[in-house]
């Protein structure tokens, strides 16, 4: 099985080939200074394919991930994965971002991402809380034991780390929870939708 995941939401675009056994190719593109990193995902996409061999037909499913995160980049995503799934008639899922941030946390993991007018998209106890007021995010971060992820904006306020900070295999992350998702959804590209918790600027 080829599997193609790809995430534009967050602030590096990942592209990773996968079969069910190994990664075959991983690439992580970043903002430039006139354009954002989702401009380049059909160039890295048939890169990384033309670097394997394999052509868009081989592939078996495309996984991506939904957000929350850059609107832009969550609108890109879930096209480009609609779209290519339609016409290859394959599988398509989608993973939460702060799913895969919260692999990042080791055991109890909380992930707190920037929500702005004082939310933070929050994910813990094995399930998205939804844009929660950030004085109730400290409060169950003091009250808890938890692995605190987060992104530089929050990081001051609620402690822990800041996935920015680092270069984690997000892309990597992201294959294996296609992979699991693979596994017990049918993968209905038709069902593939975007994951606004909070509605999209207007205009």
């Amino acid at each position: 099985m080829n599997i193609l995941a790809f995430d534009t939401c967050l602030d590096k675009m990942y592209v990773v080939l996968r079969t069910e056994d190994k990664i075959l190719s991983s690439e992580i593109v970043e903002n430039t200074e006139s354009k954002y990193h989702s401009a380049f995902l059909i160039s890295t996409i048939r890169s990384i394919l033309s670097k394997n061999n394999i052509k868009p037909e081989d592939l078996n499913a495309i996984g991506i991930n939904i957000g929350p995160g850059s609107f832009t980049g969550i609108r890109a995503c879930t096209t480009v994965a609609r779209v290519m799934a339609q016409q290859l008639n394959i599988k398509a899922v989608g993973v939460s971002s702060l799913e895969i941030l919260a692999k990042l946390g080791g055991e109890n993991p909380l992930v707190a991402l920037d929500a702005r007018k004082n939310k933070a998209y929050l994910y813990c106890n094995n399930e998205i809380k939804g844009a929660v007021e950030l004085e109730k995010v400290q409060e169950i971060i003091q009250n808890g034991r938890y692995n605190v992820i987060t992104d530089d904006r929050l990081q001051k306020l609620l402690g822990g780390t800041s996935y920015q900070q680092n270069d984690y295999p997000l892309g990597e992350i992201l294959s294996e929870l296609v992979l699991d998702k693979l596994k017990t959804q049918g993968g209905n590209w038709a069902e593939l939708m975007p994951l606004y918790i909070q509605p999209p600027p207007m205009g």
